[in-house]
């Protein structure tokens, strides 16, 4: 059989393996692949009798790798026919008998095509070597892939590599003893106390891995993702890890729509244990355990709060660190609700540009509508609120009636039309 020679094949194998931490038989499997498109290119420089080759002539051809032998070989699986339409595909069965006389129609052969060295061209090489570079992207791609797949949703350590436009790019690792690959931090999942300079290390939020075979990082991270705030918690707090202690909901505003105003976070958390703390179990002996989160965050505010079932009760403790009068759920199924605080009480409660309020609604899930307890008018609202329902109410009976007329008309013509063919019958 033929040879094309290839010198230093083997060590060539070996180099991309280490350089791009791939299997050797991956970086083979690319080779082979760009040396059947470069015997495409080949094949299609040299085709006289202008053939028409689609996407799919080339199918029933394979590269041969001799890893010792430094070279590879051409070879194509032939259908044996009665007569030869197409020599690429088929083979005359009076040929193959000749070497094999029990060979039979429609059997398959594999032949060597292998071209000379010399017919293996410059530009054949060329494709080769483009093809090449693309297919070990792609295997590099998917070795990300799987590698990161499972680590959807948890937090990373990451080193500064550069800057493209607003995003930072890094170099995050996942711990399996494999090299550092690229993530992208885009600019709204930044945090605007950080300081990205180069080699600085942080902590990320491994967000999103992404599917396909786009260029640049396929990993998207996050320093402004609330999982990071609760992974942190988690790390810091052996009641969190040992679940004597969970975390029920966060709510947290790394980017604030106003520059006046900064990163703030409100955590909830909750016991079974009644000798236990929370909250004092998150803070810490003199606020040891909670500064290290917040030092990791830059300074970033952050109001741990304890939840409780009742919603009056979770409604005020979200408000903190403002004093709360009275909570007055004035529509459960709306959620919405009046917190009634003393004048003094009314700008921490609603926060700067509405930041504390806006933080506690979404921990709650509770609309909420601070008010002024002196100038509060409980008769009024509650006549408001009743006339609400009420119309509300009776726009839902309205369509259930419209709902319930057009369902009995429906029935009604059912009937008729059953009535109509009995009386055909």
């Amino acid at each position: 059989m033929s040879m094309v020679t290839l010198s230093g094949l083997k060590d060539l194998i070996e180099n991309i393996s280490q350089e791009r931490n791939l299997p050797r038989l991956a970086v083979q499997a690319a080779i082979r692949e760009a040396l059947l498109k470069g015997y495409e290119r080949y094949r299609r420089a040299q085709n006289l009798e202008r053939k028409q080759f689609d996407e799919e002539y080339f199918q029933n051809f394979e590269v041969e790798l001799d890893i010792d032998g430094e070279g590879f070989r051409v070879l194509s699986t032939k259908t044996i026919v009665e007569a030869v339409a197409n020599s690429d595909h088929q083979i005359s069965l009076d040929e193959v008998q000749q070497v094999a006389p029990e060979a039979q129609l429609g059997d398959s052969v594999v032949l060597d095509v292998t071209p000379d060295q010399g017919e293996f061209g410059r530009m054949a090489a060329m494709q080769t070597k483009q093809v090449l570079a693309q297919k070990l992207r792609d295997q590099q791609r998917q070795m990300v892939q799987e590698e990161f797949q499972d680590l959807e949703g948890t937090v990373l350590q990451a080193r500064v590599l550069r800057f493209e436009r607003q995003s930072v790019v890094l170099a995050v690792t996942s711990g399996l003893g494999q090299p550092e690959v690229e993530a992208e931090l885009p600019k709204r999942e930044q945090l605007p106390n950080d300081n990205y300079r180069a080699n600085a290390m942080f902590k990320v939020y491994l967000k999103k891995v992404s599917q396909g075979q786009q260029r640049g990082p396929q990993l998207m991270v996050s320093r402004a993702d609330a999982g990071l705030v609760v992974y942190l918690f988690a790390n810091e707090v052996p009641e969190i890890e040992d679940e004597v202690v969970r975390i029920v909901a966060v709510a947290r505003e790394a980017n604030p729509p106003s520059r006046y105003v900064g990163p703030r976070t409100k955590i909830a958390v909750d016991t079974l244990d009644r000798d236990v703390d929370p909250v004092g179990a998150c803070i810490g002996a003199r606020g040891s355990r909670i500064q290290v989160v917040v030092n990791e965050l830059r300074g970033e505010k952050i109001d741990v709060i304890r939840w409780s079932p009742d919603p009056a009760t979770y409604i005020a403790n979200a408000l903190s660190p403002a004093r709360v009068d009275e909570v007055r759920l004035m529509d459960p199924e709306s959620r919405q609700t009046h917190v009634l605080v003393a004048e003094d009480q009314l700008s921490l409660a609603i926060g700067k540009e509405g930041q504390n309020v806006r933080l506690a609604a979404r921990l709650t899930g509770w609309k909420i509508d601070i008010k002024d307890q002196a100038k509060y008018d409980h008769a009024a609202e509650d006549t408001k609120f009743a006339a609400v329902r009420a119309q509300y109410q009776a726009e839902n009976n309205e369509d259930d009636r419209s709902e319930f007329e057009d369902e009995m008309e429906e029935e009604l013509e059912l009937n008729q039309d059953s009535f109509d063919n009995d009386e055909e019958d």
